[in-house]
């Protein structure tokens, strides 16, 4: 599934390629994706002005000057500008046609993903308004955690990868965050200290700015825009890495299950 890193690398290689640019046509081939598409989407887009491409948690916000075109990635959805001649696929369900001839095209096989049409007057979408803060951001600090784990027994992984306290921290970079920080992961969050909580964050941040910047992690079937997968899963610490040496201690990764998620992470110095 594409997480943070994988959503913002996207955004990254899209961005030159949209902004600026002019919706002269949008087809729409399949509308059965975890939420139906909008009737009105190809009516909506069609002649608008594209003005940024951003990002909230996982969503991809292409803001134009009519209205915000939402579109979350799902478990395989991609985004990508293809030549106008391209042969459209079995799984490609939207295409939108810039005014440079060129054709961002979306392609999901598991049609888990979705696209919303927002308007200025509607305000936030539902769909954001109760999402935490960005791990990104300056919201997201020591204090920050310290305080929504004071008084929680879970895990401290299942914490930082819960949506509704933390954005975005997917089960590959809360498993390398957290060998980073050196903390067990089975640790109860509530008996991190503060001190713990600020290297934590750090942790956090400095993993997916990692991450972005190695293109994401390709496990299965990921590429970003231009079609270029990730590298990050080559450059792990303890992800995918049972049974070999931490890099730290040299002790052997472990892996275990939480949450029916798979973690790594090394009892020598992660304590």
């Amino acid at each position: 599934m594409p997480e943070l890193p994988e959503v913002e690398t996207t955004r990254r290689s899209l961005e030159a390629g949209l902004v600026g640019r002019r919706v002269c046509e949008v087809l729409v081939r399949e509308r059965r994706l975890r939420w139906p598409v909008p009737d009105a989407l190809a009516a909506d887009l069609r002649g608008a002005l594209i003005r940024s491409l951003g990002r909230r948690a996982k969503y991809l916000m292409i803001e134009t000057d009519r209205g915000t075109a939402m579109v979350h990635l799902g478990m395989s959805g991609r985004l990508r500008i293809v030549d106008p001649d391209t042969e459209a696929l079995k799984h490609d369900h939207i295409d939108v046609v810039l005014d440079d001839g060129r054709v961002l095209r979306y392609h999901d096989p598991r049609r888990f993903g979705s696209v919303h049409w927002l308007t200025p007057a509607e305000g936030e979408h539902p769909l954001l308004r109760d999402l935490a803060p960005e791990p990104l951001s300056a919201a997201f600090d020591g204090g920050y955690l310290h305080a929504i784990t004071r008084h929680r027994a879970a895990a401290i992984k299942q914490i930082i990868m819960n949506g509704n306290l933390v954005t975005g921290v997917g089960n590959i970079y809360a498993s390398e965050a957290l060998h980073a920080a050196g903390i067990n992961p089975k640790t109860p969050s509530k008996r991190l200290s503060r001190a713990r909580c600020d290297r934590l964050t750090d942790a956090i941040k400095t993993t997916l700015g990692r991450a972005i910047a190695a293109g994401g992690s390709t496990l299965r079937d990921y590429v970003d825009g231009d079609g270029r997968a990730g590298d990050f899963q080559n450059r792990s610490a303890v992800y995918g890495r049972a049974g070999e040496p931490c890099p730290r201690c040299c002790a052997a990764i472990r892996l275990i299950r939480q949450g029916q998620r798979s973690t790594y992470y090394c009892a020598g110095c992660q304590h």
